[in-house]
C-alpha cells in the first residue's frame, strides 16, 4: 500500500522565486537564504517521493473573492504556471496524480470534509518556490504533486486544529491506497509576515522560533491556537502557518525533526523551513548543531 514516509514545511516568498529565476542567489542578500537549503535538496535527492500532496494557498490567481473553497483538491494530470502580473515563472509544469487524487477525494469526503475538486487549475508562487528550493532547477520536476490549495487570504481561514485533522484523513487515505507509493506532505507559507497596514514588514523571530519548536515537540496543543494569536503574533499574512498543521497532521507521532533552518529578512519577511522523516521513510541522516536540528 502507499505509505507517508516524511513531511516537510517552507515559506513560499515570491521574491526568493524571483531571485532564483533573475540568476541572484550568489548576491550578498540572496547567497545565505539559498545555502540554507542546500542539505535539504540533498536529503530529496536521496528521498524522493513519488508523490507530494503540496499544501499551500492561492493568491488570486486561481481562485478570487467571487469564489472561496477553504480546500481544493488538485484532479488534473498537468498543472501550469500562472502569470502572477509578470509572466509565468520559467519553471516547469507541474504533473498531478489523478488516480491517487480521485482516490484522497473520496477518501477525505467520505471522512466528512467538503473539498472543492479542481479538474483544471493554474498553480502560482505558493506552490512553485517550495519546489525550486527542495529540487532546484531541473528540466522537469522529479516527482508528482497534487496541489490542495487552503484559504487563507480571506476571512475565515480555517483553523490549525481543522487543518491538523486534515492531514490525519490525508494520511488514512494514503495508507488505504492499494498502490505501492511514497508519498511526503509538504505545507507551505508562512512564517511571521504583514504585508500592510501600521505594522507591515512585522517580524516576531520569537514567535516563529517558539512555533518550529511546538510543531516538533507538541503539535497537538499548537495545532489549537487561535485565529487571534496568529494575527497578533505573526501578522496578518502569518496566517498561512495554519497549513503547516495539515502537513503535521499528516505524520505519526514517531516521526522526527530532521533539519530546521530559519532566516531574516527573505524579502519583508521570516523564511522558515522544517523536515520531519517517519522512522521508516529512509534518510541522509540528521543535520544537527549541538544535538539539535538546525
Amino acid at each position: 500500500m502507499a505509505r507517508i514516509t516524511a513531511g516537510l514545511a517552507v515559506s513560499h516568498i515570491p521574491a526568493v522565486g524571483a531571485a532564483w529565476d533573475l540568476g541572484k542567489t550568489q548576491e550578498p542578500y540572496w547567497k545565505p537564504v539559498f545555502e540554507g537549503f542546500e542539505w535539504s535538496k540533498r536529503w530529496m535527492a536521496a528521498n524522493t517521493p513519488d508523490v507530494i500532496v503540496l499544501v499551500y494557498n492561492d493568491h488570486a490567481n486561481a481562485f478570487s473573492l467571487e469564489l472561496i473553497p477553504t480546500f481544493a483538491l488538485g484532479m488534473a494530470e498537468r498543472f501550469e504556471p500562472c502569470d502572477e502580473g509578470w509572466g509565468p515563472r520559467p519553471v516547469p509544469a507541474v504533473h498531478g496524480h489523478p488516480q491517487l487524487a480521485a482516490h484522497l477525494a473520496e477518501s477525505l469526503i467520505l471522512d466528512e470534509f467538503d473539498l472543492t475538486l479542481a479538474n483544471e487549475l493554474q498553480v502560482d508562487h505558493g506552490l512553485t518556490v517550495p519546489l525550486t528550493l527542495l529540487f532546484g532547477g531541473p528540466a522537469a520536476w522529479p516527482c508528482r504533486v497534487i496541489p490542495l490549495a487552503v484559504s487563507v487570504v480571506q476571512y475565515p481561514p480555517p483553523t490549525g486544529l481543522r487543518c491538523s485533522k486534515l492531514g490525519a484523513a490525508i494520511r488514512r487515505a494514503v495508507e488505504a491506497y492499494d498502490e505501492d507509493l511514497t508519498v511526503q506532505v509538504w505545507g507551505t507559507g508562512g512564517m511571521s509576515h504583514q504585508l500592510q497596514g501600521p505594522r507591515a514588514g512585522l517580524i516576531n523571530t520569537p514567535f516563529d522560533t517558539a512555533f518550529l519548536d511546538r510543531l516538533s515537540t507538541d503539535p497537538e496543543a499548537l495545532a489549537r491556537t487561535p485565529h487571534i494569536e496568529y494575527l497578533r503574533e505573526a501578522g496578518s499574512e502569518g496566517i498561512e502557518l495554519v497549513m503547516w498543521h495539515v502537513m503535521r497532521g499528516a505524520l505519526s507521532a514517531e516521526a522526527r525533526e530532521v533539519r530546521r533552518f530559519y532566516h531574516v529578512p527573505a524579502s519583508n519577511t521570516a523564511l522558515g523551513h522544517i523536515i520531519f522523516e517517519e522512522p521508516d521513510g529512509g534518510s541522509e541522516g540528521r543535520d544537527t548543531q549541538e544535538g539539535s536540528p538546525r
